[in-house]
């Protein structure tokens, strides 16, 4: 569908712009909102009879968000939410719920106005969009932990508190892996030593059994040897 821009509209155009857009994202969202016309020859003769008069008001709400804007310059707000040991949020936070702490810390934005793609799922501090005007906006920090002390904590280092904990705890993951794989070594070590001594046993062992065969043996031949004497038949050594 093609409509004119009635102001700029980021990543689309600016006003007075000939666009092709989606007809679900004009029915549903430019049309409604005021912020563009169908294309119609009708609607381009109202644009250009009434031009001058949008871009002047279109400059007059362009200085009240620059006004805006300049009170809002490193605005934080702070959200308070039950959340893990971890810093995952038991919930999440949501642009409304960031539009809110705004309007009470005084500057009046609705939760169309914060750009916000995804809510927020785990403590932190993070710097959130909010549009004032088509061509002005501002980033307002949201601090969101588990208490007001926490909040300060985490407003003083500049980031999430929740960091240092799982800073630790990687760390002492990666010490108790190194003391079960110098465990594993040790143990690995002495089954070597194990094995040696027994292979060496083995060895002594069959020595062992073989000395006394070779004994018998050499007992053998020699009550052969008599008992052929008293037969009187010869020997090798008597044939020599």
């Amino acid at each position: 569908m093609e409509v004119i821009l009635l102001e700029r509209i980021e990543k689309l155009g600016q006003m007075g712009d000939l666009v092709t857009v989606k007809p679900g994202y004009a029915r549903n969202f430019l049309l409604p909102q005021g912020k563009a016309l169908r294309a119609t020859e009708a609607n381009k003769k109202r644009f250009e009879t009434d031009r001058a008069q949008l871009e002047a008001e279109n400059l007059a709400r362009k200085g009240e968000a620059e006004q805006v804007a300049a009170k809002m310059e490193g605005m934080s707000v702070t959200l308070i939410r039950a959340a893990s040991e971890m810093g995952q949020l038991y919930g999440s936070a949501s642009s409304r719920d960031i539009a809110d702490r705004i309007i009470d810390a005084g500057v009046t934005i609705t939760r169309n106005q914060v750009d916000l793609n995804t809510a927020i799922k785990t403590l932190g501090l993070f710097p959130i969009r909010i549009v004032l005007h088509p061509e002005v906006s501002v980033d307002v920090t949201v601090n969101i932990a588990r208490s007001e002390d926490e909040a300060a904590e985490q407003r003083r280092l500049g980031r999430a508190i929740i960091s240092d904990i799982a800073e630790r705890e990687r760390a002492e993951a990666a010490e108790a892996a190194r003391e079960a794989a110098d465990r594993m070594a040790a143990m690995e070590d002495e089954d070597d030593e194990e094995t040696t001594g027994s292979s060496a046993s083995a060895e002594s062992t069959d020595e062992a059994a073989d000395a006394p065969a070779e004994a018998d043996a050499d007992a053998s031949d020699e009550t052969a040897d008599k008992a052929a004497e008293e037969n009187g038949e010869e020997t090798e050594e008597t044939k020599e």
